[in-house]
């Protein structure tokens, strides 16, 4: 379904030019949920919001490589092509729900926008904006549609966000670090929440993370990044059990554990790393 090539993603100023993605390679298939995993910094949020072409041009540079859905590159498309794949055929969700939700609009007006915008076919819009609201867990629906997102708790503005995403019926959902600013219970019931989704409609998820303490059981292969660049990718089991590169086995020793008897976490330490 997607297919990154040789990608390297770069940015230009005035006088300089830093790369950020250095000739990363991935496959993701119909149904498959990829795990990105990395410390902040290491490419993942650049690589994401790449796949739709998100980066604003300027300053991110497309140096090599490219970006292929369902066989057609997403880096050739024109601005037309590419505004039918957002939301359509590639959903996002963001870090930070508080700051994704225009706080100024109801929760209604801004999951029936982008109906709208990406479903024109649909007629009963608002049993449409219900729909998701509940597929997503929110009790009573009906009665959340006119609040505003400050009147939700984080969970439940994550939520909202989830089924914005999802009202556009994607093939493919970006979730970039979806469940960082979320209490670890309220992790779980979004985490929970992904499978049951991805089991229901069979869709393709890309979770965008740092913790590999949230990834077993709902990620079936892992790409690591260290430094802008893919260090190790393959099967979640197998990664988590035997780490190849050391800054994998770095991260993995960083997770916390219940009844690991230690003074504090490991660091890692990058004068290690190749």
């Amino acid at each position: 379904m997607l297919e990154v090539r040789d990608l390297t993603v770069a940015f230009r100023s005035d006088d300089d030019e830093t790369i950020a993605v250095e000739s990363i390679s991935f496959t993701l298939r119909e149904g498959e949920t990829l795990a990105i995993v990395g410390e902040s910094g290491s490419g993942k949020s650049v690589t994401a919001l790449a796949l739709s072409r998100l980066l604003p041009e300027p300053p991110a540079l497309y140096q090599t490589g490219d970006i292929l859905l369902d066989g057609r590159s997403i880096l050739a498309m024109s601005e037309k092509m590419l505004r039918s794949v957002r939301g359509n055929q590639i959903a996002y969700i963001f870090q930070e729900p508080a700051t994704s939700l225009n706080p100024v609009f109801s929760i209604y007006e801004q999951i029936a926008e982008a109906i709208r915008l990406h479903r024109p076919e649909v007629r009963e819009v608002r049993q449409e904006v219900i729909y998701w609201l509940d597929q997503v867990g929110i009790v009573d629906p009906a009665r959340r549609l006119r609040d505003y997102p400050f009147q939700l708790s984080g969970g439940m503005q994550q939520r909202v966000m989830i089924a914005m995403a999802l009202c556009c019926q994607p093939a493919i959902l970006v979730a970039d670090e979806p469940t960082t600013a979320l209490d670890v219970t309220i992790q779980k019931q979004i985490l929970d929440l992904f499978r049951a989704l991805k089991q229901k409609y069979q869709m393709s998820i890309i979770l965008i993370t740092h913790n590999f303490g949230i990834i077993r059981g709902l990620a079936d292969k892992v790409a690591v990044m260290f430094r802008g660049r893919l260090v190790e990718f393959g099967g979640t089991e197998a990664i988590l059990q035997q780490p190849r590169h050391p800054y994998t086995r770095a991260l993995i020793d960083c997770v916390p554990r219940l009844g690991l008897n230690v003074g504090r976490l490991k660091t890692i330490d990058y004068s290690s790393l190749p």
